[in-house]
């Protein structure tokens, strides 16, 4: 239901370079205009070039995105954290036992880890995201059309 929709959102993941980037910019894309959208990684990495090719085959340009840690946040206080790798989910529950926030983990493939030509980690890149995409429009539905 689009009221169960939380009004702000972290995504986190390991280096905030694939996954949590792509995870916010289609937060933001379904809901950006309803819901605050970060996201952050426990170490900062460099924004992955993969990352930038499979989200502008689907018209989102995260190409100037710098990534950035949980202390570079400039805003703390968030309705719900989703962590995509083990150890995001370790540094959220520590970061929420002094705050009111739920945490969900979605245990999202590291596209990172496939080695290969440059299509073979393209795919693997590609379907992270459509999965991403999926548990977004899953757990965070589209408002229905305004009946005419």
């Amino acid at each position: 239901m689009a009221q169960d929709i939380p009004g702000a959102v972290l995504f986190s993941c390991s280096f905030n370079a694939v996954r949590s980037i792509m995870a916010a910019t289609l937060m933001r894309h379904f809901h950006g205009h309803r819901v605050y959208v970060e996201c952050c990684g426990l170490r900062a990495g460099d924004l992955d070039g993969f990352a930038v090719a499979v989200m502008d085959e689907i018209g989102l340009d995260i190409s100037a995105y710098k990534p950035k840690t949980f202390d570079e946040l400039e805003d703390g206080f968030f309705d719900l954290i989703v962590t995509l790798s083990p150890e995001a989910q370790h540094r959220a529950m520590e970061m929420t036992r002094t705050m009111a926030c739920d945490v969900e983990f979605w245990n999202t493939f590291d596209a990172t880890m496939v080695e290969g030509s440059r299509e073979t980690r393209l795919e693997a890149y590609r379907q992270v995201r459509d999965q991403l995409k999926k548990r977004i429009l899953e757990r965070f539905p589209l408002a229905p059309s305004p009946k005419v």
